[in-house]
């Protein structure tokens, strides 16, 4: 039997994954997101006049985010570290230019890092997700940006 390597033998091709997260508080989240990240609103849910979920892309990636209802029905409680565990990474062209605009924007954010050939900063968003932003480098393993001749670490 073969089996195809793109499509895992389904005749189906998969385009995207697009992480759907559950948040305290939406409109926290739509700062640190859309305010502080730079992601635009893709799509949206209004329920009785509320903004319950939303689709967020930043260039071509996406996340969903959707602030469940406390009490009825289809209620859902989380604990308070639903985040914990949870790793978004974006690769994207520049994670150090990257890292530059969150901070001259007021987010925190880590120094980069080079891991597995890559700059690495930091975040964490309102509900404990920790988020990612990755470029390739070909400086060395552990090299943080601060140890750069020249180096801007501040915002």
């Amino acid at each position: 039997m073969e089996r195809s390597s793109r499509t895992g033998g389904n005749a189906i091709e998969v385009a995207e994954v697009v992480p759907f997260l559950a948040v305290a508080d939406l409109r926290a989240s739509l700062a640190f997101y859309v305010d502080g990240l730079g992601f635009a609103m893709e799509n949206q849910w209004i329920d009785g006049g509320m903004l319950r979920w939303c689709q967020l892309r930043l260039g071509s990636a996406a996340v969903m985010l959707q602030q469940f209802r406390t009490s009825g029905p289809d209620a859902r409680r989380f604990g308070p570290r639903k985040g914990e565990g949870v790793a978004l990474c974006f690769f994207c062209s520049d994670a150090v230019a990257f890292y530059r605009s969150v901070r001259r924007r007021g987010i925190a954010a880590s120094e980069p890092q080079v891991g597995n050939r890559l700059w690495v900063t930091e975040l964490t968003d309102p509900d404990g997700y920790q988020v990612l932003f990755e470029s390739p480098t070909d400086q060395p393993e552990d090299t943080r940006l601060s140890e750069l001749p020249a180096a801007d670490v501040t915002p």
